[in-house]
């Protein structure tokens, strides 16, 4: 299976390339102060009570979290000036993100939430491990998206506060959505003073399975429902992407993106080429694509993002493969979000660390395999700065 569960994050190298992103308008003094975690009931799904955290680091940023899905609700950082705005797209109700926050719902979209057991596609809903043949749900233009059609993003996960943060855990059934083994899965969303998401995420299992998570935040840097994300700069330390058929299935190739409006390995516009005839481009209506990172295996920045007006900064440090590129092409004009305003098309972009698409049915691809004994662990930081 290689070392993809087996390694831990290298929390030393990380934390030096850490230090330059963080916003810098913190003194000595003030970082002192400790990051707070308050609690709020929020409503109830299927029975279930839901409860909604505030994290706020008490330097600008402030992350709510709802314990339905473990979504990110909003998140609000500062911009040049010090004003802190939510800059995160979602829904303003509990029952808003029940019913239109998937494809069986109708939206599709996953504003915030976390994603498992497979984040991302499945060819065909179907793959084989250890010689068996398994079935997930098929959601998306005949294949299995995103865990399939009961995934993580609609369970109400058990929370446990932690220093600066949550921790939510969940336990998925043997054969649950058609997944071998029941999985035990932990997410930890923490802040700090230097203005820094960071979420872990570990899972165990009692039969080999696979295993893919991660989170579907939608970014604006400018501010939620302030407009399109084409003038924001987005870079990506990645040489290659893994392009699609069709239906948006891996073909298998590490193809070059010299020479593709897939080279964002400077700071770039994302409408600066979004428009091309590309025939991937067309395959999407924009990017969703996964890139291959440069680096993986220990913490390391995976992309940047800017945004001129503002100042605001998104730097993105994984110790994951891939990342999935998505600027927010489905978005169609009938969401309402949280400021009461309608969501269009690439009024947000998400960046989606991970392994990659269909990777059990691509034996060349970084192995998703899970067994008994082994552990599944991750970390991906999200750092805002001006």
């Amino acid at each position: 299976m290689g070392t993809v569960f087996s390694r831990r994050t290298a929390i030393a190298a990380g934390a030096a390339g850490l230090a330059t992103v963080g916003f810098t308008g913190v003194s000595q003094a003030a970082a002192a102060k400790p990051p707070t975690v308050t609690k709020e009931y929020y409503g109830r799904v299927g029975g279930a009570a839901v409860s909604r955290y505030t994290l706020d680091s008490g330097h600008g940023l402030r992350v709510r979290i709802l314990s339905y899905g473990g979504i990110i609700q909003t998140l609000e950082a500062p911009d040049r000036h010090g004003r802190a705005e939510n800059i995160v797209l979602g829904f303003p109700t509990l029952a808003d993100y029940v019913a239109k926050n998937s494809p069986e719902a109708g939206g599709g979209v996953y504003f915030g939430a976390l994603i498992g057991r497979y984040a991302n596609r499945i060819a065909h809903g179907t793959f084989t491990l250890d010689g068996q043949t398994y079935h997930v749900p098929v959601n998306n233009n005949g294949n299995s998206l995103h865990g399939g059609l009961a995934g993580f993003d609609k369970k109400v996960w058990d929370v446990t506060e932690v220093p600066g943060g949550i921790r939510l855990s969940v336990t998925s059934p043997d054969g649950d959505q058609g997944y071998p083994g029941a999985l035990h899965a932990t997410v930890t969303y923490t802040v700090d003073s230097q203005n820094r998401l960071s979420i872990a995420y570990t899972a165990t299992t009692d039969k080999p399975t696979v295993v893919n998570l991660t989170n579907h935040t939608y970014w604006n840097l400018a501010g939620e429902a302030s407009g399109d994300i084409y003038d924001q700069k987005l870079q990506i330390n990645a040489g290659r992407y893994t392009p699609t058929d069709t239906t948006q299935i891996p073909t298998g190739q590490l193809a070059p993106v010299q020479g593709t409006p897939f080279d964002f390995r400077r700071p770039t516009a994302i409408g600066a080429r979004i428009a091309e005839d590309d025939p991937q481009l067309l395959t999407g209506q924009g990017y969703d694509h996964n890139w291959v990172l440069d680096s993986s295996g220990s913490l390391a920045v995976a992309a940047k993002a800017s945004d001129p007006a503002s100042g605001r900064t998104l730097t993105v440090l994984t110790d994951q493969p891939g990342l999935q590129f998505y600027s927010g092409n489905f978005l169609d004009g009938t969401l309402v979000g949280t400021s009461g305003r309608t969501y269009r098309q690439s009024y947000g972009f998400a960046l989606e660390t991970q392994h990659f698409p269909d990777s059990p049915n691509h034996p060349s691809f970084p192995s998703t395999v899970l067994r008994p004994g082994q552990t599944y662990r991750t970390k991906t930081v999200f750092a805002l700065g001006v």
